[in-house]
């Protein structure tokens, strides 16, 4: 092999195997973009790069047409929390060596009075970022709901006053299910004591829509001012075992009503940060594994196929 053959080349040559087709025209388009009416720029979540090490991850992330990475920094992630002073640079480094500005990063962060929580954001704040999605937090028996957000709401606020010192924006990302922020009204309510600057939502579409069903335009025009970043994909609903379940599936191939939202997006102008997440089969990718089962062709092909879509689902919305 010539000498003269960079690291990126390399990559392509010996782990995506001629899987990446030529995105030039696209990125240049995309890196044009000036408004909300353009082809937005979307980072690629980390998590599913867990089987590559941080300078691997950066340049597919680059060469597959990525505008940046929302790094994984919690336990199982990319970045340990317990590393965070020595592994965070080392990955920040990484990224900006593929061309990236590190922004996102995904965390497990719940307190700003927790010492690992606060290190955590302080070295991140140190290396640049800008945006970082919070813990989920939990309901309990021992007290009513009403009384669990009050208290979720003064963390929320102590989180905001810290990032108001270090620069940063804390997101909490409504997740279906039965922890905190399922539903946009919960969301919006541990919010109500934070400085809206520096504490928001990240928004998600998938578990929106799977919650709100009919009724999910409602919560993002409650959340809207409060959204400072933006995650991407989607599921259908199928029937297992004589029980109904959600189902992840490919960009564009579920019920998320893409071209509503994207047109509520623009005519909104909500312009802020968008991760792409795939969460359906992918050798384990999709779950974060560290080691996959599939030849990792299979995963970057989805990721390609998943940027495109996204893309054209923007210009057609």
């Amino acid at each position: 092999m010539s000498q003269n053959i960079s690291r990126r080349a390399f990559l392509i040559n010996s782990t995506l195997a001629g899987a990446i087709a030529p995105v030039i025209a696209e990125n240049a388009f995309a890196a044009g973009a000036n408004s909300v009416a353009d082809v937005p720029k979307i980072n690629i979540f980390s998590k599913h790069l867990h089987f590559l090490n941080y300078t691997d991850m950066a340049d597919a992330a680059k060469e597959l047409g990525f505008d940046g990475i929302d790094l994984t920094v919690r336990p199982k992630g990319h970045v340990l929390p317990e590393n965070v002073e020595t592994d965070l640079p080392k990955a920040a480094e990484a990224m900006k060596k593929a061309g990236f500005t590190p922004l996102m990063f995904c965390t497990a962060v719940e307190d700003a009075a927790n010492p690992v929580d606060k290190k955590l954001l302080e070295t991140a704040s140190r290396l640049g970022f800008k945006y970082y999605r919070m813990n989920w937090y939990k309901y309990n028996e021992q007290q009513t709901i009403p009384q669990l957000l009050d208290q979720y709401k003064d963390k929320m606020a102590g989180l905001g006053q810290l990032n108001n010192q270090l620069g940063l924006t804390g997101c909490y990302q409504n997740h279906a299910g039965r922890l905190v922020g399922a539903s946009m009204f919960e969301i919006w309510q541990i919010l109500q004591k934070a400085d809206p600057k520096s504490m928001g939502a990240q928004y998600d579409i998938r578990h929106a829509t799977l919650e709100g069903g009919l009724s999910w335009q409602t919560g993002f025009n409650l959340i809207r001012p409060s959204i400072k970043t933006i995650v991407l994909k989607d599921f259908v609903w199928e029937k297992m075992n004589g029980k109904w379940a959600p189902k992840s599936v490919p960009l564009g191939e579920g019920m998320v009503d893409f071209k509503t939202y994207f047109k509520l997006l623009k005519d909104n102008k909500v312009d802020v940060p968008i991760c792409l997440h795939l969460e359906y089969p992918l050798g384990g990718a999709d779950q974060g594994a560290d080691k996959i089962t599939v030849d990792k062709k299979v995963v970057f092909d989805a990721m390609r196929r998943d940027l495109k879509r996204a893309k054209e689902l923007w210009q057609e919305a």
